[in-house]
Formats: C-alpha cells, structure tokens, sequence
C-alpha cells in the first residue's frame, strides 16, 4: 500500500489524533524534501525509537531571502514519497505555503544569539524563517521526538533551546552527520556540484578535521582555521564565508578547554553554498 500523504493541518492531526489515542508513540522528521541518505537516517532513527514515523516535506520560503536560491531548490515530491514509503515511514506531511503561512500571517520566531551568528550572520533571516517554521511543525504534530541531523548543527541548537523556551514537550533529537566515502557531508544542495567541483568537495571535510586534530593538540585556534581557509582557496573554492572553533553548546568562543568544541565552515564551490561541521 502506498504511504499516505497529508496535505493539511487538519488531516495531519487527524491521522496523528487516531495513533495517540492509540497509545502509539510518534516520532517526526523534518525536511524540505530532495531526500538523501541523511534525511533517511532520521527516518530510520525514528523507526528505532517510536512506534509511527511522520516525515514532512516543505521548502520554506521564510528561510530564504533575496537573492537566495528558493526557485531553483531541488524539489521532488514523488520521488520522496516513494522513498520515504520505501524506508517505512508511515505517514508524509506535505502542506502547501498557503497551508503553512495562511494570508495575513505576521508571526515570528526568533532565537537571538544563537540564530545571529555563524550561518546567522551570512545568512540573515534564516534562523528565524527556521525557528518559525519549525515552532509550526511541533506544534501541529505534537510528536513525542523530532529528529534533526548534526549536518545542520547550529539549527540543531537553535530548535533544542526554542523548544526548551517555548514549553515545548517533544524530545529533540540530534542525529549523527551521514558522508559519502570520499567525506563530503550529504546535502541536498550538493546536486549543484558539476562533475569537478563534487572532486574537490570533499576538502571541506579535510580541512575542518585537519583544524580538529591541530585545536585537540594544543593548537591556535585562529591559525588552524586561518590555515584551512587558505587551503579551501588554493583548491579551487570561490570563496570561505567562515572557518571557526565553537564551544559546542553555546556556540560562543572556546574558552574553557575542558568543554565540548566543534569546529564549522560555510564555503561556496560554483553554485553550491557548503557548509559542514566536526567535533574537536
């Protein structure tokens, strides 16, 4: 049978309505579709955890601004509902922007600090079109988990401390990054690569552990980044938006070693906009 598609907020509570009252546990995964490995990770994730799995797809139009590539962002809907169904999910949400942000709607969901740095400062507006859209989804499918993946790592830190603010009662789930052998991170904007810059792609990774490995030892911080950023130039990128060292909570300056760090970057190859993130 062939998984069932919910296009309003209506019929996704409805359906999620009969497995509450069933007892059923329900586990939600987000995406804007172009579903690749990554997103059916999550999926599987939440197969493991809860007793049904909602995926949603939606391209948010709040998280793109000007200029920013929301016509051309890859879209195909079939293709995901067959994928998603193929996994066992056992239901796919897939509103329209009407659906999502009826006429009239004024709404927003901010998140300062966290959501104005980093990808935030690059990227105006994206984390409050995120946290909006997001906010909406937990609160329509009330789930018991949502699932995130570490790829987007700020947004991951974003959602867990909006839904702690807000009240929220969904337990949010970080999952771990999936990479091609080669170690570029999978993203659905990676289809943008030509043959040659998906060859070069994975220096991003390279370079990012290599920046790991140096802060792990002792290293300077802003030279290991300062190294890496001219590394990323050399091999053909057009152009390294950031390379930093992040204490892997609070997103601030490391300055306290003792404490968890990653280290992100956000680097332009042709017309794909990379960005990527490793633990130190």
């Amino acid at each position: 049978m062939p998984i069932e598609v919910a296009r309003t907020v209506a019929d996704l509570r409805a359906r999620l309505g009969d497995w509450k009252c069933a007892a059923l546990t329900i586990g939600l995964v987000p995406t804007m579709g172009a579903l690749h490995d990554g997103h059916l990770s999550l999926v599987r994730r939440s197969l493991a955890t809860t007793d049904r799995t909602c995926l949603t797809l939606f391209v948010n139009p709040k998280q793109f601004s000007g200029g920013e590539d929301l016509a051309a962002y890859p879209r195909a809907e079939a293709a995901d509902v067959a994928l998603a169904g193929a996994e066992g999910a056992h239901l796919v949400f897939a509103p329209g922007a009407e659906d999502m942000y009826s006429k009239g709607f004024a709404t927003q969901v901010a998140v300062p600090g966290l959501g104005d740095i980093l990808e935030g400062e690059h990227r105006p507006g994206l984390f409050t079109g995120v946290a909006t859209v997001v906010t909406k989804l937990l609160m329509q499918a009330l789930p018991d988990h949502a699932f995130f993946g570490e790829k987007d790592y700020q947004q991951l830190v974003v959602i867990r401390r909006l839904a702690a603010d807000l009240d929220i009662p969904v337990a949010i789930e970080g999952c771990p990054i999936v990479r091609d052998a080669d170690g570029l991170a999978l993203a659905s904007r990676n289809a943008y690569l030509t043959a040659d810059e998906r060859r070069r792609a994975p220096a991003l990774y390279r370079a990012i552990t290599d920046v790991a490995k140096n802060v792990a030892g002792g290293g300077d911080a802003a030279s290991a980044c300062a190294a890496a950023t001219k590394t990323l130039i050399e091999i053909g990128f057009s152009s390294v938006a950031y390379i930093a060292v992040r204490d892997a909570q609070t997103l601030e300056a490391v300055t306290d070693s003792s404490r968890p760090a990653r280290v992100f970057a956000a680097a332009h190859l042709g017309r794909a906009r990379l960005i990527d993130n490793v633990a130190v």
